[in-house]
């Protein structure tokens, strides 16, 4: 959208906000003593023709994520003031940081994980009709999924009612003697998250991170019940730091006196940081037993999810949602349930492993129903198998090539004729696209495509797909970077296939020093090839060769197939089964399930 085009869309949206701005809020404040008692109006104002994407477009005008993440870096010396502002925006909207202590938090932060972490939790207590909020990040096809009632996400109706609360209380008061502007969209969405499940009364948060933990505006929780960090590993590095202690001692930021806090397992380093950040805190820091130790008996849990490493994620659920429910007193949670005690570890300079417990019912079905689309995410349409991952660190893109790997090769042994193998990836920030790219070689594609994160190239009516932070002419240049990257790792291969029954010593090792065992396969005789498109939607027209009655329906008419890369346009076509992996960002994943899943849509 041309510069001047977005300029008039803000100031319509801004002036649409004000028409309505004198029946925002009704506010009652009784003092008496150390207490103060508050009473917001939830009317929704009516105004004509104020549609969703109206509030999505203002929302919008806020998307400073660059800016802002530029601000934090220059900030680094007082972090502690992005604190201060986001507390002093969360005031202006009518809330003190007290009345987030009603929302019983499970707060959660990690590199890889934690996001499905929270959604597991969420599912599992649920399932114990509890009322839940679960706010999350990023979203995938529309903004309102960041926010979900019991799964759910918020309703084009309600995200439209609480938005304009909450952007004219801010707009409101941005100029007087509290002023401060407007709040960039990441701290927005966290204040109106806040405001959305006070006003619906939930009877928990779950609340994932955005980025960090100790100065992300997340982090203003003073009360948590009960605190989560997944597996740790290199991201956000200009932000956190450049090693993975650095990033440790910002996740354990989030600890709170006090307040229990489990963690999974994690090489000794970051393990050692997490343990001085818990005393220097005063909260109590405890390891959870793998997902094997709660399976007695020969049984297998089932996961929503999949992958190996999802098990992980399960297990601190698990100790999360216990945690939870004996905090709040949920008694009828132990009836019947024998708890199995494991011995804590003696090895000095780790913290002590919690006891397992036999996992209720609604436990079990909470970890089997769990959905978390994007992440180990298989989607069949006819002859298309899309692999869907939103992997973007070392660490969760080894998770993803093991998990694809056994998926993809299962999938092959069925099939009786060729089977074509493509990926479709992309990066965005300071991500390391040769160090993902390096891991994704071996898994013999027969192309690779390169798109921005553009689900079309032309301006979209979808105000949730917009992004105002990137230039049409700096994401082509990466991708064409990432397209060079890729032609050298191929012409430099090995002689030998790493996936025939020769290489089967060839391995790579994760974070904990794992072993991943690249398994052979039948040979494949690749010639791949790499081809750079303007968008999402031109590189699935042309690696589905028009094979994908989801994506024609979707369309809504017959896409015009490319003609570019016609030797491999053929093999396409004539390929029994098309295996297409896409990682390397969760907004390619969202714009591609933007196309392939109308469901995300609705």
């Amino acid at each position: 959208m041309a510069r001047s085009s977005r300029a008039l869309c803000s100031a319509l949206s801004l002036g649409l906000a004000r028409l309505y701005t004198g029946n925002s809020t009704i506010q009652v404040q009784l003092t008496g003593g150390a207490e103060s008692f508050r009473v917001y109006s939830t009317q929704p104002a009516r105004v004509p023709r104020m549609e969703y994407q109206d509030a999505v477009r203002a929302l919008n005008t806020l998307q400073t994520n660059a800016s802002f993440l530029e601000q934090v870096k220059r900030e680094r010396g007082q972090p502690q003031m992005q604190l201060e502002a986001m507390k002093a925006f969360l005031e202006r909207t009518g809330l003190m940081v007290e009345d987030l202590d009603q929302l019983n938090i499970i707060h959660v932060t990690g590199t890889k994980g934690k996001g499905s972490t929270c959604a597991f939790a969420e599912r599992i207590l649920r399932n114990y009709g509890l009322k839940t909020g679960f706010y999350s990040s990023p979203h995938l096809v529309q903004v309102r999924e960041r926010i979900r009632i019991n799964g759910q996400s918020l309703s084009k109706e309600l995200f439209t009612k609480y938005f304009w609360q909450v952007y004219n209380r801010l707009e409101e008061t941005k100029h007087n003697q509290h002023g401060g502007g407007m709040p960039a969209y990441f701290r927005f969405l966290t204040i109106l998250a806040f405001h959305v499940f006070l006003q619906e009364k939930v009877d928990l948060a779950v609340i994932e991170v955005g980025i960090g933990g100790a100065y992300d505006c997340t982090n203003i929780i003073r009360k948590p019940v009960v605190c989560g960090i997944s597996s740790l590993g290199i991201d956000h590095t200009s932000i956190l730091g450049d090693t993975i202690e650095k990033i440790a001692w910002q996740k354990g930021g989030i600890f709170k006196p006090g307040v229990p806090a489990f963690t999974v397992q994690q090489p000794a380093s970051p393990l050692a940081v997490l343990m001085d950040r818990a005393r220097e805190i005063g909260c109590s820091l405890h390891l959870c037993p793998d997902l094997d130790d709660f399976e007695l008996e020969g049984m297998k849990f089932e996961l929503g999810p999949e992958g190996d490493h999802q098990r992980l994620n399960a297990a601190l659920a698990l100790q999360l949602c216990r945690t939870w429910l004996q905090q709040r007193q949920y008694q009828d949670f132990f009836v019947a349930q024998d708890a199995v005690h494991v011995p804590e570890l003696s090895t000095s300079g780790r913290p002590p492993l919690t006891s397992t417990f036999r996992p209720s019912l609604a436990m079990l079905e909470g970890l089997r129903n769990t959905e978390w689309p994007g992440r180990t995410h298989v989607l069949s349409h006819g002859p298309l198998t899309y692999y869907i991952d939103g992997a973007h660190t070392k660490s969760s893109m080894q998770a993803c090539i093991k998990w694809f790997r056994e998926r993809a090769l299962k999938e092959e042994k069925t099939v009786d004729g060729p089977v074509a193998r493509v990926l479709l990836f992309n990066t965005t920030g300071e991500r390391d696209s040769a160090a993902l790219l390096k891991l994704l070689q071996p898994c013999q594609f027969d192309c690779a495509v390169f798109c921005p994160n553009l689900v079309e190239i032309s301006p979209s009516d979808n105000a949730d797909q917009q992004n105002y932070n990137v230039t049409l002419e700096n994401i082509l240049t990466r991708c064409i970077e990432n397209q060079k990257i890729w032609n050298k790792l191929m012409d430099e291969r090995p002689g030998h296939d790493v996936w025939t029954s020769s290489s089967l010593n060839f391995e790579e090792t994760d974070s904990l020093g794992n072993k991943l065992l690249l398994m052979p396969g039948a040979e494949r005789k690749i010639d791949s090839s790499s081809l750079v498109f303007p968008c999402i939607s031109s590189a699935l027209q042309w690696i589905t060769q028009g094979r994908d009655p989801g994506l024609l329906e979707s369309r809504g008419k017959i896409l015009q197939l490319q003609t570019v890369g016609s030797n491999h346009a053929i093999f396409l076509q004539e390929a029994v089964t098309i295996q297409v992996l896409v990682t390397g960002s969760l907004h390619l994943v969202g714009g591609v399930l933007k196309l392939v899943d109308q469901s995300l849509s609705l």
